[in-house]
C-alpha cells in the first residue's frame, strides 16, 4: 500500500475518482478533527511545544519572584548597613565625649 492510495485520482478526462484507500484517509481526518475539537493534542510536537511554553512561563514567573526577593533583600541590606554605620558613629561619639568629660570618673 502506497501513500498515493489515500488521495483521489484523476481520469484522463480530468474527472476525479476516489483512491483505493481514500475512505481510510477520510476516516483518519474525521477522527483527528474530533480529537482536536475535544481539545486533545495528537501531534507530539504540538504537545512538546505546549509543555515547553508552560515551562517557560513557569520559569519566567520564578525568575520574576526571585528578582523581586533579591531587590527586597538588597534594600534591607542597605538599610541595615546604614543603621549599623549610624550606631557605630554614635558609639565613637559617646566614647569621645566620655574621654573628654572631666566630671566623669571611671568606676573600678
Amino acid at each position: 500500500m502506497t501513500r498515493t492510495g489515500f488521495y483521489p485520482k484523476k481520469h484522463r478526462d480530468s474527472t476525479t475518482r476516489p483512491g483505493p484507500y481514500q475512505h481510510l484517509a477520510e476516516e483518519f481526518e474525521r477522527r483527528l478533527k474530533t480529537l482536536q475539537d475535544a481539545g486533545e493534542i495528537v501531534d507530539p510536537r504540538d504537545a512538546q511545544i505546549a509543555r515547553l511554553k508552560a515551562d517557560n512561563a513557569d520559569l519566567r514567573g520564578r525568575v520574576a519572584r526571585r528578582d523581586q526577593r533579591i531587590a527586597e533583600l538588597v534594600e534591607f541590606q542597605t538599610l541595615a548597613l546604614s543603621r549599623l554605620a549610624a550606631q557605630h558613629h554614635e558609639i565613637h561619639r559617646l566614647r569621645g565625649a566620655l574621654a573628654n568629660a572631666g566630671n566623669v570618673r571611671p568606676i573600678r
